[in-house]
């Protein structure tokens, strides 16, 4: 499973970083997934090796413009693309009225089909490759995180076990696969000792803007990989004269750390922490570091990141 980060500044968009998208690919399969889509994102998309036309479906994590401003402009760059792969859009209630209001008035007729869905908390769907549950978080507007589980692969043939009991590949490789038993020296052998053992699914979070991160309860749980919103080091946000719904490095790192996450990859990062201030993202690393020893990111635009079937995440150069 390959993420791929679009934007991660919080709120507006800096030199560095432009607002929240992140693409989600799973392997050996031709589409990929967007979750949130600030705006921007269709350009961020075209400085990246995706495409438009692979997209299946947009997610987004609640209706705060960083997070969804820039989907008309998407849609009608697929449009400008001669794309006719049909698309859907897994939103919180109100994305229907906002998408069918700004079509309507710009007079843009897509090309291709477009369904929207305006999910619930607790909402599961299910896909080719994996089932999402919709989890509410604590933020200033209804905002929601997409537990994400891979489906376990148990259909692996032991071939090698196969040829030396004497079967070389041929359409009986399919039956066994489908359960027959087979006859070796007339003894009846159960098809499944020529499986492989199941490998399990890999299972991801990506959350929307949440104050409180330890919401997220059993969840968390041998979690694979949590991405999660780090806005502020606890310091800055202390001396904040309006307290804003935001997670704080410090917290963050409790939370990953007391709920058993393998590795976290942090993201909406304030404007503050940049390579041109003291305050670099360095202060958010470290302040997270203190407290978890699991695997640890603080994400930039075009950063890239894959979750191995062990549990490790690697950096994709």
């Amino acid at each position: 499973m390959k993420l791929t980060f679009l934007g991660t500044s919080a709120g507006k968009p800096t030199k560095e970083r432009n607002v929240s998208a992140l693409a989600l690919e799973f392997d050996q399969q031709r589409g990929w997934y967007l979750f949130d889509c600030g705006e921007g994102t269709q350009r961020q998309i075209t400085c990246s090796r995706l495409s438009l036309e692979k997209l299946d479906a947009i997610f987004i994590t609640h209706l705060h413009g960083d997070h969804y401003y820039g989907l008309p402009g998407l849609l009608a760059s697929k449009t400008l693309d001669s794309s006719v792969t049909p698309l859907s859009i897994f939103a919180p209630k109100g994305l229907r009225k906002f998408l069918e209001s700004a079509l309507n008035i710009s007079e843009e007729h897509l090309g291709y089909n477009l369904t929207i869905i305006e999910y619930m908390p607790q909402e599961e769907f299910v896909f080719d490759k994996f089932t999402i549950k919709v989890l509410p978080l604590v933020h200033s507007k209804e905002s929601a995180a997409f537990y994400i589980q891979e489906n376990d692969i148990s259909n692996r043939l032991d071939e090698e076990k196969l040829r030396h009991a004497g079967f070389e590949p041929s359409p009986l490789y399919g039956e066994i696969k489908r359960g027959k038993s087979l006859l070796i020296d007339g003894k009846k052998v159960d098809a499944k000792e020529f499986m492989l053992d199941v490998v399990p699914g890999r299972s991801i979070i990506i959350a929307g803007d949440n104050s409180r991160p330890d919401v997220l309860g059993s969840y968390l749980e041998d979690l694979d990989l949590l991405v999660h919103e780090c806005t502020y080091t606890q310091d800055v946000y202390d001396k904040l004269e309006r307290k804003l719904l935001h997670t704080t490095a410090r917290d963050l790192g409790i939370a990953v750390k007391n709920g058993g996450v393998k590795n976290l990859i942090a993201n909406h990062i304030n404007p503050r922490y940049n390579k041109d201030n003291t305050l670099g993202t360095q202060l958010l690393y470290d302040e997270i570091r203190s407290a978890f020893d699991g695997g640890l990111f603080i994400a930039d635009d075009f950063d890239s990141y894959y979750l191995n079937r062990d549990g490790s995440v690697s950096v994709v150069s």
